[in-house]
């Protein structure tokens, strides 16, 4: 039996060194959403520290039928209040948009679905980020490995909920709350610049072999937690995965917790 691959896709290290593919992501969307339009990891700074924004709006979107536990979504606004600095709040608000009529998504579909819906954007105080829970399933699927999340701008990232839902809640399988908020936080943690994403490293942790992953296998931030086998290990505690004490540096020299 070929053993089947659980992949969170980091997109945007697949776009980098392919300049042109990343422009023409990064220029859709009206002029005044420029600053919520970059690569991944480039507004690490602004999401950890208060030097700009002292407060952080999460807009979470799900396709109608396909929204994240309510454990998951406490669990990700504990997460981000853990590790930024925020004075006046860290806010999640949900909503849901209608069914999508499609079975497969491209980055491309996943960022028209966000220009079409997404309404909380960057303001001199505060800063947003966007998170799509979508039905179906991603085009970088294969047999043998599976796409569960993508974080694809500087503050946008999509969560394949449908795919979680097939590999979670059943015998020898995580529970589902559970293998939501690894995604969930791993993706995050792109988008706070793990690992060398625009964070910058305090010591050599990045591992040669995975680019932009962390070395330490016990990491939320390592990169076998995107395989069968690595999940398994992640999830044998029945805890979420944590980031280790040199991702957590990393963090702090940027201006996190």
């Amino acid at each position: 039996m070929r053993k089947k691959f659980f992949i969170v896709l980091l997109f945007s290290v697949l776009l980098w060194g392919c300049s042109t593919e990343n422009e023409s992501i990064i220029n859709d969307g009206a002029e005044g959403v420029k600053e919520n339009r970059k690569p991944t990891g480039a507004s690490a700074n602004d999401l950890l520290s208060d030097n700009v924004y002292k407060k952080m709006i999460v807009e979470l979107a799900y396709v109608e039928g396909f929204e994240p536990t309510e454990e998951a979504k406490n669990n990700f606004k504990n997460f981000i209040k853990e590790r930024t600095f925020k004075p006046n709040g860290v806010e999640l608000y949900t909503k849901s948009i209608p069914t999508i009529g499609k079975e497969v998504y491209t980055i491309n579909d996943i960022v028209t679905i966000e220009n079409e819906h997404r309404t909380y954007y960057n303001t001199q105080n505060t800063i947003t980020v966007w998170a799509l829970f979508i039905n179906g399933k991603s085009s970088k699927d294969s047999d043998s490995s599976f796409v569960l999340g993508t974080a694809y701008y500087n503050t946008s990232f999509v969560i394949f909920e449908e795919t979680i839902r097939e590999l979670s809640n059943g015998t020898f399988e995580p529970e589902r709350s559970l293998l939501e908020s690894s995604v969930i936080h791993h993706e995050f943690g792109h988008i706070l610049g793990l690992t060398n994403l625009g964070t910058p490293l305090q010591t050599d942790h990045e591992d040669a072999d995975h680019p932009k992953h962390c070395n330490e296998e016990s990491c939320l931030m390592y990169w076998a937690a995107e395989t069968s086998h690595g999940i398994g290990n992640v999830f044998s505690s029945n805890k979420i995965p944590t980031l280790d004490s040199q991702c957590i540096a990393d963090l702090q020299a940027n201006g996190g917790k």
